[in-house]
């Protein structure tokens, strides 16, 4: 076990895909490390290989200049995986000792955290901080960046209903969603979408058209549908962009969102359809005042918890008490939407 010191120096590393509100993690993280306990900070750039690495970068109370509003990670991050390299694991354990890193906090989704906890049970003083646009990690009744995510999509949506309904046309918005469909529900409930696709219920579309048809019955001469990324016929497979994997074994998804509009305008002989893919901007830019909260909270939590010498934990929210929960129980775990709301958005179909 690396030695654990009163005053200690702490790494910050952000992993994964960058979210709105990692900047105002770091930002509370550094502020009450260096206010209330006299540590000493360092960055770790571009995640886990910035560790494997050793590269960092000095962090003080003048680096936290303008960054509760600040999107990405001044940090960088990166889709890293240590334990695809033969020595990566031993290299981290190496450079912590000799740049004297008391404790890591680990900012990021299941494989950010999947590393961490590997690395805990190696020896490695490290907290968690749950980050992820999909809301998908157990533990936590919320990650910051999602509720930024679902506002930015339900903008797009009420844009795209107003040219959608000018030019009589069915509308696909894809959203980001790999594995659970919680930014398609939410966005598409509050979005007033006619139909919602999630990858939790693969779907029909005999009757994703039947609702198109309803909506003509009564005169609407447009759609608009939301379909998360991971979404996928029943029986078929997910659309993948490229056949390429990431570090973590991921492949590269996207393109339902024009596959549903080809097979829409099969069925109808009049019908024209539009695929917008929101992408990147869902998680781009600034997090809005809930995710600037949570995060500050999340960031707080962490420096707490690394001070109190209690590794190998998560940070989370629950209700709205923070909370810590082990790494341990989080991996290999999704957190699936809940179905009662899905049938409340079911209900304002076609």
């Amino acid at each position: 076990m690396l030695r654990r010191r009163k005053k200690i120096k702490i790494g910050l590393l952000s992993g994964g895909g960058d979210a709105p509100g990692i900047n105002a993690v770091l930002r509370s993280i550094v502020r009450k490390a260096i206010q209330d306990y006299g540590y000493e900070i360092v960055g770790v750039k571009d995640g886990w290989r910035g560790l494997v690495e050793g590269e960092f970068i000095p962090l003080d109370l003048k680096s936290l200049v303008g960054l509760l509003p600040k999107g990405g990670s001044i940090l960088g991050t990166s889709r890293t995986n240590p334990f695809k390299s033969e020595d990566g694991a031993e290299c981290i354990l190496k450079n912590v000792s000799e740049h004297d890193i008391g404790a890591i906090i680990a900012i990021g989704g299941e494989d950010t955290l999947g590393v961490a906890s590997k690395l805990y049970e190696m020896g490695l003083p490290v907290v968690g901080v749950p980050k992820t646009i999909d809301n998908d990690l157990v533990g936590t009744d919320y990650t910051f960046g999602f509720q930024t995510a679902v506002s930015i999509a339900c903008e797009a949506l009420d844009r795209l209903h107003t040219t959608a309904e000018s030019h009589h046309r069915v509308i696909i918005l894809e959203v980001m969603g790999r594995y659970t469909g919680w930014i398609a529900l939410e966005a598409g409930i509050a979005g007033g979408a006619d139909a919602i696709l999630i990858p939790e219920r693969p779907f029909d579309i005999d009757e994703v058209c039947e609702c198109i048809r309803r909506r003509q019955k009564r005169g609407r001469n447009f759609s608009i549908i939301v379909a998360a990324e991971g979404a996928k016929p029943k029986g078929g497979e997910e659309i993948v962009y490229s056949s390429g994997v990431d570090a973590f074994g991921h492949a590269r998804l996207g393109g339902v969102g024009y596959y549903i509009g080809k097979e829409i305008e099969k069925r109808f002989e009049n019908i024209d359809t539009r695929a917008v893919v929101l992408g990147h901007l869902q998680r781009g830019g600034s997090p809005n005042a809930f995710d600037r909260v949570l995060a500050t909270r999340f960031g707080i939590a962490a420096i707490d918890l690394v001070h109190e010498g209690r590794f190998g934990q998560m940070v989370a929210i629950q209700g709205n008490v923070m909370v810590s929960v082990p790494l341990k129980d989080v991996i290999g775990k999704r957190k699936t939407v809940d179905l009662k709301l899905y049938e409340i958005g079911a209900t304002f179909f076609g």
